[in-house]
């Protein structure tokens, strides 16, 4: 499985509609990709810890895919539509890294484990 996160970073005075991002851009990009967008998730900023540090994305999002073919070949031709429409929430240039994904839900892994072992005797 491999991970698209796409991030938008913060700097005084971005401009950012996170109504918009959430409720009309990632339905653009599920609606767009189909079957081959397994799922997505959205981040807002919060500061870094300590409330003086700005944190250093506005937001981002996590496209989650089977295969780098997977997600070009369902991305890809809607690439220019999709790019289009970030003026519309954004005045940044997202960064883009497409990373592999090495464990999922290993929270959810480790709370199944518990349950289990609560069940033996």
């Amino acid at each position: 499985m491999i991970k698209v996160s796409v991030m938008y970073p913060a700097s005084l005075g971005t401009r950012f509609d996170h109504d918009y991002y959430r409720d009309r851009h990632l339905p653009l990009i599920k609606s767009r990709m189909g079957p081959a967008l397994k799922y997505y998730a959205i981040d807002r900023k919060l500061a870094d810890g300590m409330a003086e540090i700005p944190a250093t994305y506005v937001a981002t999002c996590h496209l989650l895919c089977d295969s780098v073919q997977a997600y070009q070949s369902a991305y890809g031709p809607h690439a220019q539509e999709i790019s289009g429409d970030i003026r519309n929430f954004t005045d940044r240039t997202p960064i883009v890294q497409i990373s592999e994904v090495v464990v999922e839900n290993s929270a959810r892994g480790e709370t199944e484990a518990l349950r289990h072992s609560a069940r033996s005797p």
